[in-house]
């Protein structure tokens, strides 16, 4: 199992967290959650049970990590996630909107 990425994150005045990790081989996948104030507000989950015999395992799996926590990063900024937070957070999350 692998080290985890965490990442605070203000986005459009608010502060919000992202954190992924690894499950481990007996659980082959990859969570990456988006929390506001420690409540999960979004998820990704990926497996590699496909990859699990590669010699490169490791590094496989780091760069799996890297590119879905970047992805939720990226989700956010873009604005993908703004109508599921406002659904989850209030149609005020965002000062001054």
């Amino acid at each position: 199992m692998l080290t985890g990425y965490n990442t605070n994150f203000a986005y459009r005045g608010v502060k919000f967290h992202v954190q992924t990790e690894d499950s481990g081989r007996s659980k082959p996948h990859i969570k990456t959650h988006l929390f506001h104030g420690g409540t999960i507000l979004a998820s990704e989950k990926a497996s590699y049970a496909e990859r699990l015999d590669s010699a490169s395992l490791d590094e496989e799996i780091k760069s799996l990590m890297e590119a879905q926590h970047k992805e939720m990063l990226r989700r956010l900024t873009r604005g993908e996630l703004d109508s599921l937070l406002s659904e989850r957070l209030g149609d005020d999350v965002f000062p001054g909107a």
